[in-house]
């Protein structure tokens, strides 16, 4: 992928640490990956899984998290919208925040945008904090650019407080 590719991608993050009716939680992030199509979402660069410990009760089940580099020809809000109507599609019920959950979908960057409304904040606003987010998208696309903070997946990744313990899964 060329830098200014990079300029245009959206970046979508996946997690579970519940299987669901998928039997594992790796196999229900591939589900998801392989119903990208479906709404909108031509993958045009994944990253292997990868594990981490619950967060941020690590008591809880383990998680396994994927960054995916797409291609989307509808605006943030609609591809947001497609992302929650997969994650109920996949089996996602909502509970509290943070609980351990089947599928989580997260818009991470839609290109360039900048933008805070009630219900969708661009870039998403803990992403660069968490290996188990950055870690994945600096296999995949090490000189993705922040936003904002105008550093690169790589140097997000290696400065990340949170989920320290991510690690790709072997």
């Amino acid at each position: 992928m060329r830098p200014d590719d990079l300029e245009r991608v959206v970046v979508i993050a996946l997690g579970s640490n519940l299987p669901g009716r998928y039997g594992t939680s790796e196999a229900l992030l591939e589900a998801a990956l392989a119903r990208f199509p479906e709404v909108g979402l031509k993958v045009l660069k994944r990253s292997t899984q990868w594990r981490s410990a619950a967060w941020p009760d690590p008591k809880g089940p383990e998680y396994r998290n994927a960054v995916a580099v797409v291609e989307a020809n509808a605006g943030p809000r609609v591809v947001l919208a497609a992302l929650l109507a997969l994650e109920a599609k996949l089996g996602r019920e909502r509970g509290a925040r943070n609980a351990p959950r089947t599928l989580d979908l997260d818009l991470i960057a839609h290109g360039r945008e900048v933008l805070e409304t009630p219900d969708l904040i661009l870039p998403h606003p803990r992403a660069h904090e968490r290996l188990f987010v950055m870690g994945p998208l600096a296999e995949i696309a090490p000189g993705w650019r922040h936003p904002v903070l105008g550093l690169a997946a790589a140097e997000l990744a290696a400065a990340a407080p949170v989920g320290r313990d991510a690690a790709p899964v072997r």
